[in-house]
């Protein structure tokens, strides 16, 4: 308690919060998270292309032209296209961790 009491005070004052932020562990740690947030999107940004180009789009697009013949029907076709869909986001999370670690070593 007295211990939070003490690292609030001391985080509420501007001079201690500027001389941390200019202090070397701060800004490289800063930088890697800059690094990692980046990363994430720009292969976030790669799999959502992917998936758009996938055959789950195709499916759907497909699906959706043709008339439904009844409310079973429809249920099938819901699950082929949620399992085709858990498929290609399971294969671009893999391929997304895969160009992460590549791109480390």
């Amino acid at each position: 308690m007295v211990l939070r009491f003490l690292l609030s005070a001391l985080l509420n004052r501007a001079q201690v919060v500027e001389k941390l932020a200019e202090s070397r562990p701060v800004r490289s740690a800063a930088r890697l998270t800059a690094r990692a947030v980046l990363r994430a999107q720009q292969a976030g940004r790669a799999a959502a292309g992917r998936a758009l180009r996938s055959r789950t789009a195709r499916q759907i697009r497909h699906e959706a032209s043709e008339l439904p013949g009844g409310l079973g029907e429809l249920s099938r076709k819901a699950g082929r296209i949620r399992d085709s869909l858990l498929k290609d986001v399971k294969d671009g999370m893999n391929d997304a961790s895969r160009q992460i670690k590549h791109k480390d070593k």
